[in-house]
């Protein structure tokens, strides 16, 4: 779906020489988990060498914001998505449960990544990495890759009524169960997509928290899950 030029991926969370143990086997990509930093710093080593990467990827500070970066100019990396039009650079999130969203020009001008959990979703992580990439309606291709999905992540009615006080027709995102609501990333990060101009979405059919074999997850791992990268670039 996306121009020749242009190459994503997820990892998995186990890797062949992979060097991070228990909990974290044993490809973890985060420095701020627990894991031993040695461990980190080989695994992303790894990440370049195996996947043949054309250069070390731009680590985000992520925190849960809206904010989008340009990978291509010497800013602050503190941040929850990030954008560049410069061949061979690599953008890059981590997620255990979180929405990665792969962004893309038609042309393969620019692409992008975004960090999507619900805190990001509500905050317009999707809206402000859109507008970063400035691009017309019906340039942008999406690719949704691999979150918990909504009968895994349950929710309090405060999230529920943060996003239906924001947008009435979030309401369908939800589904009772007792006193929580069980909460669909994806269907939100589809509406909001669709609401930017985005008409070609695909991907979104994974499960972080039952994919047990392939992917971390921190609701079903805990404080000591490891975290998966999510990377694109441009060649």
């Amino acid at each position: 779906m996306f121009p020749a030029n242009v190459k994503f991926l997820s990892t998995p969370r186990f890797i062949e020489r992979g060097a991070s143990n228990n909990n974290y086997a044993n490809f973890n990509l985060a420095n701020h988990v627990g894991d031993e930093s040695n461990a980190v710093l080989a695994n992303r080593q790894l990440l370049v060498n195996h996947y043949n990467l054309p250069a070390e990827p731009k680590w985000l500070d992520q925190c849960h914001s809206n904010i989008c970066v340009n990978a291509d100019l010497p800013c602050s990396l503190k941040a929850d998505a990030a954008i560049t039009q410069t061949p061979s650079v690599v953008c890059a999130v981590l997620t255990a449960d979180c929405l990665p969203i792969f962004l893309c020009k038609k042309d393969g001008s620019a692409v992008g990544v975004v960090h999507a959990g619900w805190r990001g979703l509500l905050g317009g992580v999707i809206e402000s990495s859109v507008e970063a990439l400035d691009a017309n309606k019906g340039e942008i291709l999406a690719h949704l890759g691999p979150g918990i999905s909504q009968n895994a992540f349950e929710v309090g009615v405060e999230v529920r009524e943060f996003f239906v006080g924001s947008n009435p027709d979030f309401e369908s995102a939800f589904i009772q169960r007792n006193n929580k609501y069980m909460f669909d990333l994806y269907d939100v990060a589809r509406a909001v997509l669709m609401a930017q101009g985005v008409e070609s979405i695909t991907g979104g059919t994974h499960c972080t928290y039952s994919e047990n074999k392939h992917y971390f997850s921190y609701r079903r791992d805990g404080e000591g899950s490891g975290r998966m990268a999510h990377l694109i670039w441009m060649l």
